[in-house]
């Protein structure tokens, strides 16, 4: 053995070695522990929140494989939607050109050549960190069985009268061009100057002058004394571009507190007045249009998009001395585009639904029979909380990048009343209407649609038996920060599809924080890049800090330095093993190493294998990251290997007790265990991935 260990000499060969030896499919036999990776954007580079979860979810494969069970550890990619198209196009942008330059299958076709052309780099990156899933076995959201299965569901869901057509507000980004769902939009508060107004023989507070070109009526709260005389009676207005007449409405949802408690009801651009629109049964009157410009109904102020036309509207408002008086300290929560920061526009567009009631009740009885365990402090109660208040899920998305609705218009129609047929292929005849012709829906799934029904469908279409054999899986590993987006969504299909959880565990971790606490970002300067990491102090070094000493659902804090100091435990273990190599000689026949102090030893170790154990079973790995590290640094290195130079421990009890330390520090570093465990003399278990974990 060389005196320093060299990760950049090994790891690569040891991984292919692994591979050759068939290490990471599932044993024929034994008990079955399944995980399924969450598939991450199939195009994307490796970054350090893969890191995390590819390591955490390498260490519990590891362990159970050891220990004897069918471990599979199943990876897979996701198309990602709008994430992707938006990468798209933004390299388009560059180029000088945009998403309407070309036709829709022309522009699928180019993002899909894209995607395939960098497809594969994460799962090259991924086996760099140690990743022994079975690759054979890897699955594509947009694989034709795939595609096939999701379509199927949604059939399933028309048939069983859990989904409808209905004209909603919808959250819309102008610039990505889709609508959203409510989970999907990010609440930002902000200042924004709070206009008075005066509105017929009102005065009323609004931030949104630009879309009182939409009013249909003006709101009060039925307890307001100051305004019964209005209620239900019409009023005539001045307005910007003529007179018009709107009716005063009560309603118990307009704040008496706010403003001066009268309000103007635009249906079509807010949400809360377009639910007082339906109570009421008011027009909705449309005066933005999906690009974010102000259509024909606002007469000469067409053409203007929304933050042009409110500052035009307020001149024009003072002018005529109808604005009363501004707010400009107002603070109210805007709803802005996740991925592109745009401001959501709320408008009204006819959208696919999924009724969720029945989903979400089966999914809490799943976890008040506890057929599911949530590990991650106060997270049950979160994700209870969204059960209980998930409102039915929109899964229309106006992109091309994704699967196609199987829904196709009688004649052409696509209005808010549209006949429609639900089916795989083109219908022949409608049985409602008789029509014989049709034109397909062009909006594509919600990308959380099909996720959501990832475990299900990548076991369904995976090798024969695997379904049987691996659902419900064992642990779905994954971020915090998605658990209402994808955990919450796969419990409800799952559930609603096989009538069993997807999952019996799910395990949360934090987000990935730099030495001081604080959030990665490039203008920070303080991002990890996991593959300069590997590179310069090996995989192991990554592996072992990003674990060491994490807690379920909290954020935990990783830099170089810390990086560092995990690079100097795999030189320590290099190092241990190689003088006790060096200095091992074959015990005699009859020697027992049975001296008290190697019985004590022996117990020691047992102590500690248990420790490890308990602890890798009740998914503390970070906790047994830290037991394993100080055990074998301060106890064994310091310790044991300097009594047994003194001949207090025999070399025979100190070989043993590496091989031990070996395993229980393999799922967590990988790489130089196997390193040295191929320099062991008198090894029966070839390979240390195969090896049976200490008893």
């Amino acid at each position: 053995m060389d005196k320093r260990y060299k990760p950049e000499q090994f790891e690569e060969k040891i991984y292919q070695m692994w591979e050759k030896a068939g290490a990471f499919k599932p044993k024929d036999k034994g008990e079955p522990y399944c995980i399924i990776m969450p598939p991450p954007n199939a195009n994307d580079p490796l970054h350090v929140g893969h890191a995390m979860f590819v390591t955490l979810e390498d260490i519990l494969i590891r362990y159970q494989r050891m220990k004897g069970k069918a471990a599979l550890w199943v990876p897979g990619t996701d198309h990602a939607g709008i994430e992707t198209q938006y990468v798209f196009e933004r390299k388009l942008k560059k180029e000088g050109k945009s998403r309407f330059d070309f036709k829709r299958e022309k522009l699928y076709q180019m993002i899909w050549d894209y995607v395939e052309e960098n497809s594969g780099t994460i799962f090259k990156q991924m086996r760099k960190i140690g990743a022994s899933a079975d690759w054979q076995r890897s699955k594509f959201t947009l694989d034709k069985d795939i595609v096939d299965l999701v379509l199927e569901t949604f059939i399933k869901l028309c048939k069983d009268g859990l989904v409808y057509r209905d004209l909603q507000l919808v959250n819309y980004c102008t610039s990505c061009g889709t609508a959203f769902s409510n989970l999907e939009i990010k609440r930002v508060e902000k200042k924004a100057p709070l206009y008075y107004i005066k509105y017929g023989p009102f005065t009323l507070a609004t931030v949104r002058p630009e879309t009182k070109f939409g009013d249909t009526a003006i709101g009060v709260n039925p307890k307001d004394k100051r305004y019964k005389k209005w209620i239900g009676k019409e009023v005539e207005v001045e307005g910007l571009i003529g007179k018009f007449k709107v009716k005063v409405v009560a309603d118990k949802q307009v704040d008496p507190e706010f403003g001066t408690g009268v309000v103007k009801i635009t249906p079509a651009h807010d949400m809360n007045d377009f639910e007082i629109g339906k109570r009421h049964g008011l027009e909705i009157k449309q005066v933005i249009d999906f690009k974010g410009r102000l259509n024909e109904k606002a007469g000469k102020y067409q053409g203007l998009k929304v933050m042009e036309a409110r500052k035009k509207v307020v001149v024009d408002l003072k002018k005529k001395g109808w604005l009363v008086k501004t707010d400009e300290n107002y603070k109210h929560s805007l709803g802005v585009c996740y991925r592109c920061g745009t401001t959501i526009e709320p408008l009204p567009l006819p959208q696919f639904f999924i009724k969720v009631k029945s989903l979400t009740e089966k999914a809490l009885k799943a976890l008040d029979e506890k057929r599911v365990k949530i590990y991650g402090a106060g997270y049950d109660k979160v994700l209870r909380h969204w059960l209980k208040n998930l409102k039915d899920w929109n899964i229309s998305r106006q992109i091309v990048w994704g699967i196609r609705m199987p829904v196709w218009y009688c004649e052409g129609k696509r209005d808010q009343e549209a006949c429609y047929v639900v089916s795989k292929t083109k219908p022949k005849k409608c049985d409602k209407c008789g029509a014989t012709k049709f034109i397909q829906e062009t909006d594509t799934f919600d990308t959380w649609f099909s996720s959501a029904q990832w475990p299900y469908v990548t076991l369904m279409t995976n090798k024969a038996g695997d379904f049987k054999r691996f659902y419900p899986t064992s642990v779905m590993e994954t971020g915090y920060d998605i658990l209402p987006f994808w955990v919450m969504r796969m419990l409800m299909m799952g559930l609603y599809l096989t009538d069993k959880v997807p999952f019996k565990k799910v395990y949360l971790h934090g987000l990935v924080r730099d030495e001081k606490g604080q959030k990665m970002s490039k203008s920070k300067g303080n991002v990890v890049n996991p593959l300069e990491v590997v590179e310069k102090y090996g995989a192991d070094a990554l592996r072992m800090s990003l674990v060491m000493s994490t807690t379920t659902g909290k954020d935990s804090a990783t830099g170089e330095g810390k990086i560092r100091g995990m690079r100097n435990l795999t030189n320590k273990i290099w190092n241990a093993a190689r003088f006790i190599v060096l200095n091992y000689e074959k015990p005699k026949e009859g020697d027992y190493g049975d001296s008290i102090q190697d019985q004590a030893f022996y117990k020691k170790l047992k102590d500690v294998s248990l420790a490890v154990t308990r602890q890798l079973n009740d998914l503390k790995p970070g906790l047994a990251a830290e037991t394993v590290y100080n055990e074998f640094w301060h106890w064994f290195c310091d310790e044991c290997i300097e009594e047994s130079k003194e001949g207090k421990i025999s070399q025979k009890a100190l070989m043993e007790g590496l091989r031990v330390f070996l395993k229980l520090l393999h799922p967590l570093v990988p790489f130089v265990t196997e390193a040295v465990w191929q320099e062991l003399p008198e090894t029966e278990e070839k390979l240390l991935i195969k090896a049976k974990w200490p008893r």
